[in-house]
Formats: structure tokens, C-alpha cells, sequence
């Protein structure tokens, strides 16, 4: 069944209310190899929770929270959810996200832009994640390529298109990074990364990802996108979480488990915490994260 668009949009994605604990947050930060050297004591307050000041949640744990699943699969969507993609996402912080307690995610498609037949087609999920009483922690947008399913507004009469979101900016090309970080991708970093809730099978199963065109399982965009964020704390911000305010980018290329991810950041001239990045693999010198963008307090 092709997208329908006015049904799509429609999704009814319910109220998600969920409680996380202590144990989730440090699942979460070892996910992503934090804790990978038992000696890294900058890493230790998001993976232990006997510190002084306690355990702190890494704020991009914030999109694994309020979050739906993989609801693209649901075969009433239209969507062809093996050519699926994860092609940006863009996180704004409106509170620190405390390393226990109760959330609501409130999710919605807001844009569904097609592309062309046979280019694909633009999906843009937005969730507002609140506390239990009502604050906003959190506004989550991803930004999803639908390459199986381009051409849907010429189908059926024709169906509308919506405007995409503005572009974001690429990386300066006259100067060096200000600030480089490496850490490498744990070769089981898939598979304990989806454990946060995207169970889609191109993570996990080598048949799955094969017939998607990949030579083996690829790490989540979510979970990359995590790396870079901690990459900017550490580089950027102290390793303070309370000071990452905002977080764009986007997924040029997948990244395999096992793999040297490393995160080129520039200072944006004139603009105190606003910084420009991007992230490369070492072994295959291959961007896979470009034209993002961080704003720290």
C-alpha cells in the first residue's frame, strides 16, 4: 500500500508516558561506550551513581524517552520501512533531563515532503517530551528518508507536499576544527543500542541489512548522533550535560560497530556557544555526520 498522505499524518501515536530509572540512564551512557576505560573519570557520573553529586543522565538520552518505536513498520503507514533512512535530527533542551523519574512524550508527523519518483520522500517526527507535571524537557524533531516511497504525491489524483525545514549550514571549508575528539564505536554497540527501543532488524540481522544495501548491520543514527553530542560535552562544555541547549545534524553515511568515530568542531565567529561540526570515520576517512551545529550555555 503506497503513503497516503492525509493518513499519515494523522498517525495517532497516543500518549507515551514512561518512567525510567537510574539503571536506564547508566544503560543508556554504556551504550554508547561510556565507561569503555574504567580509569575515564570524566565519564564515570553518567555510568555510576555512588559519586557525591550523584548520577547525571547524558541529555541526548531525551530521544530514547516518550519514544514510539518502530511504528514506521505498522503496515497501514504505506511506508517501504526496509529502504527507510534516519537523515537528520534536531534536539532542543528547555531543562536539564534528571537522571530518574516519570515523562509524557507527545509525538506527531509534522512535514511529509515528496521528493520525486524514484528520490525518495522527507518524513519530520516531532515530540515534545514533558515532565509528570507538565514541564518541557525536550523538543525531539527527526528528520526520516523515505527512499522507497518518492513520487506519492502524483499518485491518486495527487496528494500535497509539504515545504521542508530550513537547510542546515555546512562546516567551514577555509579553516582547521577548533577542537578534535576521538572515541571509538564498540563492535556490539548496535545491539546494545537497541535496547533503547528501535528494534528495527537492519541494526541487529545481516540479512535485513543486506537487502537494505549495506554490508553488514549499521549503527542507529540516534546512537551516533549521542556519540557526537558527548563529543561536544567533552570538548565544548566541561562534560557539563545541564549546558548542551540544542543539537543538529545530519546522517551522510552509516557508521558500522567497531569503527573510530571522529568529531571535527568549529567555534562559530562572534557567537559565544554556538559551534559548527562534523564526524568522520578514521578507518575509511568517510564523513558521516555533516552540517551540524551545537549551542551550549
Amino acid at each position: 500500500m503506497p503513503i497516503d498522505y492525509h493518513h499519515l499524518k494523522a498517525h495517532d501515536f497516543g500518549v507515551i508516558r514512561q518512567s525510567y530509572t537510574e539503571r536506564d540512564t547508566m544503560l543508556y551512557a554504556l551504550s554508547l561506550g561510556l565507561g569503555n576505560d574504567p580509569l575515564d573519570a570524566a565519564a564515570l557520573p553518567f555510568v555510576y551513581e555512588g559519586l557525591e553529586a550523584g548520577l547525571r543522565a547524558l541529555p541526548t538520552q531525551a530521544v530514547v524517552l516518550g519514544y514510539p518505536g518502530f511504528w514506521a513498520r505498522e503496515p497501514d503507514t504505506g511506508i517501504d520501512w526496509v529502504k527507510l533512512l534516519h537523515g537528520e535530527q534536531r534536539v532542543r533542551w528547555h531543562q536539564t533531563l534528571p537522571a530518574s523519574g516519570d515523562v509524557v512524550g507527545h509525538n506527531r508527523i509534522t512535514h511529509l515532503t515528496d521528493k520525486g519518483e524514484g528520490k525518495g520522500a522527507i518524513m519530520i517526527t516531532e515530540r515534545r517530551l514533558e515532565s509528570a507535571a507538565g514541564e518541557l524537557l525536550a523538543t525531539v524533531q527527526q528528520v526520516t528518508f523515505l527512499r522507497g516511497d518518492g513520487g506519492y504525491s502524483q499518485r491518486g489524483g495527487g496528494q500535497p507536499s509539504d515545504a521542508p525545514l530550513p537547510a542546515l549550514q555546512p562546516t567551514p571549508e577555509d579553516r582547521a576544527p577548533d577542537f578534535t575528539d576521538t572515541q571509538s564505536v564498540r563492535p556490539e554497540a548496535a545491539l546494545l543500542y537497541r535496547l533503547m527501543g528501535d528494534t528495527n532488524p537492519l541494526h541487529a540481522d545481516p540479512a535485513v541489512a543486506t537487502k537494505a544495501g549495506f554490508e553488514r548491520p549499521i549503527l542507529h543514527g540516534l546512537a551516533s548522533y549521542g556519540l557526537v553530542a558527548h563529543a561536544v560535552l567533552r570538548q565544548c562544555g566541561g562534560g557539563d550535560p545541564a549546558r548542551l541547549k540544542a543539537l543538529d545534524i545530519r546522517f551522510a553515511a552509516p557508521v558500522y560497530p567497531g569503527e573510530t568515530l571522529v568529531t571535527e568542531i568549529w567555534r562559530v565567529p562572534g557567537q559565544a556557544g554556538q559551534f559548527q561540526l562534523r564526524a568522520r570515520v578514521a578507518e575509511r576517512d568517510k564523513v558521516v555526520m555533516s552540517h551540524g551545529f551545537a549551542e551550549l550555555a
